[in-house]
């Protein structure tokens, strides 16, 4: 049997995430199963079963994670609820999303910062208490 044909292939979507904080490591498997008890609790196995999350690579802190077209809001979101993965505490960001990863993959090597709209330095009131940012 041979390969689909784009018309009939299952649409994906891959989605940039920095894992923080920075040096932390992480098998790429633990992850996973990180990942999918994540998405599992939040939604349901369900839809689980329909956003189909799967870890495809790691660049450095970056990883790649795909899932189906039309379910990456589902995914970030499932994505912020993670705080460890084995005895690991971390906490996972979505950077960007794409159709491809090597459009993740030049972002990447582009070096541009995963969140564009912060600041690099200034001050920042919360609470009426003024903070320094570095």
């Amino acid at each position: 049997m041979g390969t689909r044909p784009p018309t009939l292939r299952e649409k994906r979507r891959y989605l940039l995430v920095v894992l923080e904080p920075a040096g932390t490591t992480v098998d790429q498997k633990d992850l996973y199963f990180a990942i999918s008890d994540a998405t599992t609790q939040l939604w349901g196995d369900a839809m689980a079963a329909v956003i189909t999350p799967a870890v495809v690579a790691r660049e450095g802190q970056f990883f790649i994670i795909r899932c189906r077209r039309g379910t990456e809001h589902e995914l970030g979101t499932a994505l912020s609820t993670i705080t460890a993965c084995r005895e690991n505490r971390i906490a996972l960001r979505m950077v960007a999303a794409s159709g491809t990863i090597e459009s993740l993959r030049e972002r990447i090597r582009a070096g541009k910062r995963p969140r564009p709209d912060l600041p690099v330095s200034g001050e920042c009131i919360f609470d009426k208490k003024t903070f320094q940012l570095c």
